[in-house]
């Protein structure tokens, strides 16, 4: 039995888990931050909501590398096209179109699948590196910590959000913050995770949008659980949920004036009530006996 109890905790030590929600305001940040900050060992964590990240202004990591990152779109050589028209027809995105002897190119609408490149008869078509933001890198104490900017404007996050996962570590426990929501930037950042907690609140939104998480989860077939925020503030319509989809209440926070004043300082909630991070370590031990 001691064997087997050995390399269970070697599997999931190495571990990643997402903290999404079905809207934003619910606390997910708060709560993948403070988790970073609680548990022992090697910990990673991961900014996904690349649009408005705010992690690091509680983490407050010392940010020691910064990479621009790109995504390809096509560049035709005119000189070789012969304007036969299959780029664009294979664009499903219409990010490519021939109009009499000319080719019009909306990288904003290209997806970088390089199907055109693919399909030209003539090779006319090259990529060329179109700029989606940055990526940041440092350490906040012994937590490893990764984040996305993306470029004011640019309305392509996913291909950035998979740059900021791609530096996940296997060796780490990864907390990776995902962006509010369940449109096409919280699906590509819950995939891959090994569980999900879905962060809410007892109010008939959050319950509203908790259902919603849920769908996506379970379309992914992760395992998740739920967190309820401000738990003393709403009714009990989030727990009667979770109890009849049998989705497990990982934790329970009140609606505490101390942590909303130190959040408003950008101050961690572990730090104004130290007994927090006992259950935050809890919960992680939770989730492993979950897995």
């Amino acid at each position: 039995m001691p064997q087997v109890r050995d390399c269970y905790d070697a599997r999931i030590g190495r571990m990643v888990i997402c903290i999404a929600s079905g809207k934003g305001g619910t606390g997910k940040t708060t709560i993948a931050t403070n988790l970073a900050m609680s548990l022992n060992g090697k910990v990673q964590l991961l900014d996904c909501d690349v649009e408005e990240p705010n992690a690091h202004l509680f983490l407050k990591p010392e940010l020691n590398h910064t990479e621009r990152i790109t995504t390809p779109v096509p560049e035709v050589d005119l000189e070789k096209c012969d304007f036969c028209g299959q780029c664009g027809e294979i664009c499903q995105f219409s990010a490519i179109t021939v109009i009499g002897k000319k080719v019009l190119t909306f990288p904003e609408l290209c997806h970088s699948c390089k199907g055109c490149m693919m399909v030209c008869p003539r090779e006319a078509i090259s990529e060329k590196g179109r700029e989606l933001g940055v990526l940041e890198k440092g350490w906040s104490g012994r937590v490893e910590f990764i984040h996305g900017l993306l470029r004011v404007g640019e309305a392509m996050s996913p291909p950035l959000i998979n740059q900021v996962k791609a530096h996940i570590d296997p060796e780490k426990i990864a907390i990776i913050d995902a962006p509010p929501g369940t449109s096409c930037p919280v699906i590509v950042t819950l995939k891959g995770s090994d569980f999900a907690i879905l962060v809410t609140e007892p109010t008939p939104f959050g319950l509203n949008d908790l259902k919603l998480a849920v769908g996506a989860v379970r379309i992914l077939g992760i395992p998740l659980g739920i967190i309820i925020n401000r738990c003393d503030v709403g009714d009990d319509r989030v727990a009667t949920y979770a109890r009849e989809e049998n989705i497990p209440i990982l934790m329970e926070i009140p609606n505490d004036r101390k942590i909303a004043e130190a959040y408003s300082r950008g101050i961690m909630m572990v730090d104004v009530v130290p007994e927090m991070k006992d259950r935050f370590q809890a919960m992680y031990d939770k989730i492993r006996e979950l897995l």
